[in-house]
């Protein structure tokens, strides 16, 4: 129960982000099933169109599951259970597209494997550390017909050190993006319609995606070290949905311009500039959406 009329409130206030999140999800979802039918359904299961499905039906799964555990009458022991299978899609749905990430400049540093064994070093590290956090014993729970999960002042702030673990390896990401881009052709002016090739869609996608990320997980991280009880980890879910749709925006892109996906290799030509590798594919995107409804 409840104990004071503020925090029934704010119960609400974390259905309606929930409510939102979920929204915006499936929103996505529908309005780039097109692209989705046309360029990873209709092309070859290549190892990036797998990630990019698990990526996006794993998330649809596990937040409808969040969401009708807090408007479905449930009984605090079937709500602990909730609570932990909750919290293990949402571990994986973020460890998946840190994994997405490292992969893509994996591929962008031409299959470097000095850089793929520091990657693996670092993310392994932050796993632990937010794995550690997650997975605490002695986080409450509330229930009032509604499955809430309530931090302790301590248990809040393990529990955000795991987003900020997420933050410090996105922007880990960024840089190694940012570096590339601006060590093999100088550091291109910012434009959405400047897109030549395979390097320039990473790059401008990749800001996207960190400058995404970064308003929507700092208010999220802050919900952990400045928010009331019911309020700490609101926006934890809402978070979650962002981070999937917009990954699956960056795939959409990439799998647009080559059937290898988040795989496509950068190489260099004669002319120095840059240019795709023999293993890449060329897709013309009109042609292909057009070739789907015909």
């Amino acid at each position: 129960m409840y104990t004071t009329e503020l925090e029934a409130q704010q119960a609400l206030v974390h259905l309606c982000i929930l409510l939102v999140a979920n929204s915006i999800l499936i929103y996505d979802h529908m309005i780039t099933l097109q692209e989705e039918i046309a360029f990873i359904w209709c092309r070859p299961k290549a190892l990036s169109a797998v990630l990019f499905l698990v990526n996006r039906y794993v998330a649809v799964l596990g937040n409808i599951l969040g969401l009708l555990s807090n408007i479905l009458p449930i009984s605090t022991k079937s709500c602990s259970q909730y609570v932990l299978v909750a919290q293990v899609l949402l571990v994986f749905q973020q460890v998946f597209i840190c994994l997405t990430l490292s992969l893509r400049t994996y591929a962008l540093y031409g299959r470097s494997r000095r850089l793929l064994k520091w990657m693996a070093i670092i993310s392994l590290a932050l796993t632990a550390g937010a794995l550690a956090g997650s997975f605490g014993h002695d986080s409450n729970i509330t229930t009032d017909n509604n499955c809430h999960e309530i931090y302790t002042a301590a248990t809040a702030i393990r529990h955000g050190m795991a987003w900020v673990a997420m933050f410090i390896y996105e922007f880990f990401i960024f840089v190694l993006t940012v570096f590339k881009t601006w060590k093999t052709k100088g550091l291109p002016r910012f434009s959405l319609i400047s897109r030549r090739d395979i390097l320039d869609i990473i790059f401008y996608d990749g800001v996207l995606y960190f400058a995404g990320m970064t308003l929507v997980n700092l208010p999220n991280i802050l919900t952990y070290f400045c928010g009331s009880d019911i309020t700490r980890g609101s926006l934890s879910e809402f978070t979650s949905c962002m981070s999937v749709t917009l990954m699956s925006r960056l795939m959409l892109n990439l799998h647009g311009s080559m059937d290898t996906g988040i795989l496509s290799t950068p190489a260099q030509d004669d002319d120095s500039r840059t240019s795709l590798d023999v293993l890449t594919t060329r897709i013309n995107v009109q042609s292909a959406v057009s070739s789907y409804h015909q």
